[in-house]
């Protein structure tokens, strides 16, 4: 890639049904797509295409070149031409395109009806293609080249998006404008039932002026009103966020943590490490153990084998609306979910998309791409209960979260854009998750069930 370009390879096969014949044929379209500047939902941007055109006894061209327009919501279309040779040497030209629509984004979004016809304008066949989600899905988006943002460079900040080699916890950002990252740490005291959040957030504004470091903590006492305080803001300067000691007004804490397991992807590996998506989360620490030392006034409390996690947030700022849950299961198993609605202009009309992971026995599911396994589930986000609900494979999962308004601490805080949000957090909040298999003749028979009553930890965010 060179300048300010994105690029990205895509396959798209079905069939085609020529001019005169009553069967279809098979067709492939092997192509690289080249666009100016940053490939964006609302945008409108037209870009080159090559690639390679086969038509079973029709034509294989290694050479075919065309345009690619992307504009699926100012224009609700994303039209391919492209020009290829026959094998008699004909001239063809094909002209599609995907008609995007709200009601059925993924179908719109992956199919592509298309004309190919002569040189003469004469229609030589109606073709039928598809993009394969299931099969090519991961392969197409890290195939995807994004211009350079600017980036500048900032002291002590970690070099590449990964950060620091073998630091889950460094931070990914590189001196972008409109950057919001979030490390916050949950946790639920066995011996008292109380429930600790300590949030920490890096804002860099979207106008260009300082980053800044701020957060808060809660304390959630069993049928007491919860305890909150906030830090800074203060000015970034590439230091690690210390997360496991610190003071937010009347509350401080001074922790260890131990454990945690392997990393949970909540989003697709790949959106987290290559930044494909507006924002995406990571659980690095999900069955983690807290001990040590929290104080609220004159109040203490000493932490002991505590359960919980550290997770964080990257992107350019909060959802639209969003709900999300992580859940203890006990002996290293969790269940993480994030469902949210995007900001963005036409996707934030679409239903809230859930991503969902559990972890039991060491094995996650639902298997495969967590992108793929949202768009079979649906979430109904609300207060003070909301659900996540579908069916993937054999299975079927049912999650209620229900956060007790006297358990439920509201927080308002800006987004680099200076958009208002709030946010309603509960770390004692009760949980439904029931898996169930599909066994043939017997129908489906619950598999797995598990309650949890106060320990919970959810939170309902919207504009």
């Amino acid at each position: 890639m060179t300048g300010r370009r994105t690029t990205f390879d895509e396959v798209m096969e079905g069939t085609v049904r020529l001019a005169g014949e009553d069967r279809d044929r098979p067709m492939r379209l092997d192509l690289s797509a080249d666009l100016p500047g940053v490939l964006r939902p609302w945008g409108d941007v037209a870009g080159t295409l090559t690639g390679r055109a086969r038509i079973e006894g029709l034509a294989d061209d290694p050479a075919a070149t065309g345009s690619l327009r992307v504009a699926p919501i100012t224009a609700r279309r994303i039209r391919y031409t492209l020009g290829f040779t026959a094998a008699d040497g004909r001239r063809l030209h094909l002209d599609g395109w995907k008609s995007t629509t709200p009601r059925r984004p993924v179908h719109s979004m992956t199919h592509l009806p298309a004309t190919i016809t002569d040189e003469d304008g004469e229609i030589v066949g109606e073709a039928r293609l598809s993009f394969r989600l299931r099969r090519d899905l991961v392969r197409f988006l890290a195939g995807f080249r994004f211009p350079g943002a600017g980036r500048t460079a900032v002291p002590g900040a970690a070099a590449g998006a990964g950060g620091r080699a073998g630091d889950v916890f460094a931070s990914r950002w590189r001196g972008q404008r409109g950057r919001l990252e979030v490390w916050y740490t949950t946790l639920t005291d066995p011996a008292t039932g109380t429930g600790v959040w300590l949030h920490h957030e890096l804002v860099a504004p979207s106008d260009g002026s300082a980053a800044r470091l701020h957060g808060w903590a809660a304390v959630f006492p069993p049928g007491e009103r919860p305890a909150f305080g906030r830090f800074g803001p203060g000015p970034w300067d590439g230091q690690d966020v210390e997360r496991l000691t610190g003071i937010a007004g009347d509350i401080g804490w001074e922790l260890t943590e131990s454990g945690g397991g392997p990393a949970l992807y909540t989003f697709p590996r790949w959106a987290w490490e290559r930044e494909l998506l507006p924002a995406a989360q990571i659980v690095p620490k999900p069955a983690a153990s807290y001990g040590g030392t929290l104080r609220v006034g004159d109040r203490k409390l000493d932490l002991r084998d505590a359960p919980g996690g550290t997770a964080r947030i990257y992107g350019h700022g909060n959802a639209e609306r969003w709900a999300w849950l992580h859940a203890d299961l006990g002996g290293g198993d969790v269940c993480e979910v994030v469902a949210a609605v995007s900001t963005r202009p036409g996707l934030n009309r679409l239903p809230a998309l859930p991503f969902v992971r559990l972890r039991v026995g060491g094995a996650e599911w639902p298997g495969g791409d967590p992108l793929l396994a949202a768009l079979r589930l649906r979430a109904d986000i609300a207060l003070p209960t909301w659900t996540v609900r579908g069916r993937v494979g054999d299975r079927r999962i049912q999650i209620r979260v229900t956060q007790r308004p006297g358990e439920t601490v509201a927080v308002d805080y800006s987004d680099p854009d200076g958009r208002p949000a709030v946010c309603r957090n509960s770390e004692r909040a009760d949980a439904l998750i029931v898996v169930s298999r599909r066994t043939g003749r017997e129908g489906w028979r619950v598999e797995r069930e598990w309650r949890l009553e106060g320990t919970a930890h959810s939170e309902v965010g919207s504009r």
